[in-house]
């Protein structure tokens, strides 16, 4: 059976209120009210699922050509709706606009309106120089030179040849500048993404092989915002993988001032807007400035999302960034609070563009926080189930070490063996068999054997010292941003719940 093409419900759900009242504009005179494609386009974004058997009903009724038109309906409906979001970007975006001038120049340069082509070039060059167009900037000077030459025109070359060439050379210069720190900043984030965890001595080299590069030598090299942007996006990356927390804060600051100096660009796209936000709220939650993390999140939670895709992003920074300052203050009540607001929101977005499950990691360790070990178990499974993916292979063994502590605690000593032996296996196939990892293992093999909660104490005190020795001390670093292992063996040596240690650090730090 053929599957139904939600291409048009999933086009209509991702269109902004502004841009679904400019579709009504947009359409207004072209038909009447009562046509069958302002119904279908009504129907469907009143729909919280796709179904398109449920539509053909709604526009249709019990017209027996509505199974032949329907699937024309259709098609006509998402081309329409393409072409007014090409009139909206044309009005909204630098990009639409300076296009929208540049095929009007070349229109009026068919007909001879030499004259009104250099206005419409004269207002694409103030949008060009303004959002720092390149590409467009060497298309302008190409036009009108092209235009001199076309009215033979000596006396304007004669004046301003010399203007245009160097305009060139300064954005092919600006151009070619921009696009070796955007390769920079992209090889970063590779190498960050797929080195996630490695613990040899030498992992950092590939990333101080491409800040080595001459274009990072001198902060006053990049000569456009937009390169700034990226030199400074790169430089923020490697101090966060190299653990240089306050380089990382002071690199994140930064950018963020020079992110708000230019707020045109923001209004043209937030990505790196959003994503540096969330970068400055982890390099605050790592050098405990808990307050900033708050000011960054309100921040973060109001800004106004220009595409779907961006309020997809803020929700999932957000609650992240959140769940993550609640797990190490120890606010583990509030953070089951806001679990079910996040659940609540998450379920509105399309499961096909946003993933939920993402969030299960962190919805288990809130909740064994909270003490609820069997649901934080459930979640813990829900995110072990998810396909596998370079960007969680970091995590894996964290959670399988996580699985066990849970198993511990709820005291499943039945099933502790066969999932020791099972974790062991998967961390020495997967090459993650640390030192660190095999402390652990042996510790907690240890304790569940062990009837007396002293003799348990004395084995996870040997293991709280060897955690806070080197060489472990700096490998637990990485893990202890996600979860808090030195609070849970503080908890077991004293006898005390997990939030109860994780809150007195908490307010120890803010006393310090």
């Amino acid at each position: 059976m053929k599957v139904p093409s939600d291409k048009l419900f999933r086009l209509i759900h991702s269109l902004t209120p502004a841009e679904k009242r400019y579709f009504s504009i947009f359409v207004r005179g072209r038909t009447d009210r009562d046509s069958k494609y302002l119904l279908l386009f009504d129907v469907m974004s009143k729909m919280d699922t796709f179904d398109d058997v449920v539509a053909q009903k709604k526009v249709y009724k019990s017209q027996a050509s509505g199974r032949k038109k329907y699937p024309e309906l259709k098609s006509y409906l998402y081309d329409l709706i393409l072409k007014s979001l090409y009139t909206f970007d044309e009005q909204q975006a630098s990009e639409a606009r300076l296009q929208h001038l540049l095929q009007g120049t070349s229109v009026l340069f068919k007909r001879g309106e030499y004259d009104n082509c250099r206005d419409l070039l004269h207002k694409a060059s103030k949008i060009a120089r303004q959002y720092e167009a390149f590409t467009h900037i060497i298309e302008i000077v190409r036009w009108e030179k092209h235009l001199a030459y076309a009215a033979m025109d000596v006396d304007f070359f004669h004046r301003n040849l010399g203007r245009l060439l160097q305009e060139e050379a300064t954005a092919l210069s600006q151009m070619q500048q921009v696009s070796a720190y955007k390769a920079a900043f992209f090889q970063m984030y590779l190498a960050i993404k797929r080195g996630a965890q490695e613990r040899t001595s030498d992992r950092l080299e590939p990333l101080k092989t491409i800040i080595s590069q001459e274009i990072f030598q001198n902060k006053d090299w990049p000569s456009s915002h937009k390169s700034q942007v990226l030199y400074y996006r790169t430089l923020n990356l490697y101090h966060f993988a190299a653990s240089e927390n306050e380089q990382f804060y002071e690199t994140g600051c930064y950018l963020i001032l020079l992110l708000e100096s230019q707020p045109h660009f923001l209004r043209e796209n937030l990505s790196d807007y959003i994503a540096a936000l969330s970068n400055l709220i982890l390099s605050c939650g790592l050098l405990r400035k808990y307050d900033e993390v708050r000011t960054c999140l309100q921040k973060l939670r109001y800004i106004s999302p220009l595409t779907e895709d961006d309020r997809r992003k803020i929700h999932r920074q957000y609650y992240t960034n959140l769940f993550a300052l609640c797990i190490f203050t120890g606010a583990f009540e509030e953070a089951r609070r806001e679990m079910d607001h996040c659940r609540q929101e998450s379920s509105k977005f399309d499961a096909k563009e946003y993933e939920t499950t993402s969030f299960a990691f962190q919805y288990c360790v809130i909740c064994f926080g909270c003490g609820d070990y069997n649901t934080a178990l459930t979640f813990l499974n829900q995110w072990l189930n998810q396909p596998r993916s370079v960007e969680r292979e970091d995590l894996q063994s964290l959670a399988r070490i996580l699985s066990l502590i849970l198993h511990f605690e709820m005291g499943s000593h039945l099933l502790l063996d066969s999932l020791l032996r099972s974790a062991a296996h998967f961390m020495k196939v997967k090459n993650r068999f640390y030192d660190l990892e095999k402390h652990l293992i042996q510790s907690i093999a240890e304790a569940y054997r062990l009837v007396s909660r002293r003799e348990q104490q004395q084995v996870f005190e040997k293991l709280h010292r060897e955690l806070m020795s080197e060489p472990l001390a700096s490998t637990a670093r990485h893990l202890l941003q996600i979860f808090d292992l030195d609070a849970w063996l503080v908890s077991k040596i004293e006898g005390r719940s997990f939030a109860e240690i994780a809150q007195r650090r908490y307010e120890e730090g803010r006393n310090a």
